[in-house]
């Protein structure tokens, strides 16, 4: 399996960079040989990645960085970079290439002290491989400052040197920064794209597989955790019961309250899982004493530590209550496609009564304000409004329509 059928859907991004990794092959093996550089290139040094969640950016990204280190002898017979099973294909796509540096950050920000570090690492020549490759998965996240930092080096790159960059659209980049990379747009795959490769590539039940790609409208990731985690399937269930309970003020704020604890215990259950271990390989390094006694002068590394693990609960709560708000617009345009009598297939069919019933008790007008209504909520958030706030004047205009 060449790295390339990772990309669900995305046929015309595939054919693009399969002829760039085949001109990156080229310009290395001329310049190797000392030969004449080919006159026209479809390979650059900079490229962004745009497409909706779950269109497979970083999926894209990393298998491009993968068929940039191919080092398959099938190449030099007129086989397409990206073999999959050589040594450069392997490391890459998990993370362990030498060369291959990929950036993903669990925090809200990525600031200008990471980007700078990777602006120098950038600098350097490849080690093992034929190309020294960036993969910056949020580059959305980057500060104006980070993001000045690293228009520097997408301005005057090094010779082997490639960022790839992933972001959900053009407006999340400086101008600067996207003006100076190759645009690639990703689409959302098709539900029975994605329910196929649940199927080939994890082993879902097709039944099953079927039903999260639905529920989850294409979004690979999503439906590859729906089918694979009970709590996930729990949590979702419970969100999309809100719309028939939302009948009178107390129950606005109830159900609000419910939701904000809901993402807040999701948090928590991340955070035990990686903050622990985090927080004792760091003592440990520090050379913690019996009994966990700290040497003098590491104190500051463990408030930075803590207040890092702090950030990123944070952002493990506003991104679970925003994948609760995503499911409850599902909800609502299937709501709409009943009320306009539509043949658009349903996310959610397991609720087809419940359905019907918010179909009949409301006009398409009502459904259209409770869906702006939603979207509102996620632009709060994303302003930083408190997020119970939030949350409650959403519930209010569900209730209101």
């Amino acid at each position: 399996m060449t790295v390339w059928d990772d990309l669900v859907g995305q046929e015309k991004v595939s054919g693009q960079l399969e002829a760039a990794a085949r001109d990156a092959d080229a310009l290395v093996t001329a310049v190797a040989a000392d030969t004449p550089l080919p006159e026209a290139s479809k390979m650059t040094h900079a490229w962004l990645f745009t497409g909706p969640p779950g269109s497979g950016r970083s999926t894209t990204a990393r298998a491009f960085a993968a068929a940039l280190q191919c080092t398959s002898p099938d190449r030099a017979l007129g086989g397409i970079p990206g073999c999959g099973f050589c040594d450069g294909c392997h490391t890459s796509l998990i993370g362990t290439h030498a060369d291959v540096q990929i950036i993903r950050t669990d925090l809200l920000s990525i600031g200008v002290k990471e980007t700078r570090d990777l602006v120098r690492r950038a600098q350097l020549s490849p080690a093992v491989g034929r190309w020294q490759v960036i993969v910056m998965e949020d580059a959305d996240r980057l500060t104006e400052g980070a993001g000045n930092v690293l228009l520097k080096a997408v301005e005057e790159p090094a010779p082997r040197t490639v960022w790839l960059l992933c972001a959900p659209s053009l407006e999340d980049v400086l101008p600067t920064i996207r003006s100076r990379c190759r645009h690639l747009t990703l689409r959302t795959p098709s539900v029975a794209a994605v329910a196929d490769v649940l199927v080939r590539r994890d082993g879902i039940e097709p039944d099953i597989a079927a039903a999260v790609a639905r529920a989850t409208q294409g979004h690979i990731g999503r439906a590859r955790r729906l089918a694979t985690d009970e709590r996930a399937r729990a949590r979702r269930a419970a969100v999309l019961k809100l719309p028939l309970r939302v009948d009178d003020v107390g129950a606005c704020l109830k159900a609000a309250q419910e939701l904000i604890d809901a993402a807040s215990e999701d948090a928590k259950q991340v955070a035990e899982e990686g903050d622990v271990k985090e927080t004792e390989d760091m003592k440990a390094a520090l050379g913690a004493g019996p009994g966990g006694r700290m040497p003098r002068g590491t104190a500051g590394v463990m408030k930075e530590l803590e207040d890092k693990q702090k950030r990123r609960k944070t952002r493990t709560q506003r991104d679970s209550l925003d994948l609760a708000l995503i499911d409850l617009t599902a909800l609502y345009r299937d709501v709409l496609a009943l009320q306009f009598g539509t043949d658009l297939a349903l996310a959610n069919t397991e609720m087809r009564d419940a359905l019907d019933r918010l179909a009949r008790g409301s006009s398409p007008e009502a459904t259209l304000r409770r869906i702006e209504a939603i979207a509102a909520c996620r632009e709060a958030l994303d302003r930083n409004v408190a997020p119970l706030l939030a949350v409650e004047a959403m519930t209010m205009a569900l209730r209101a329509g």
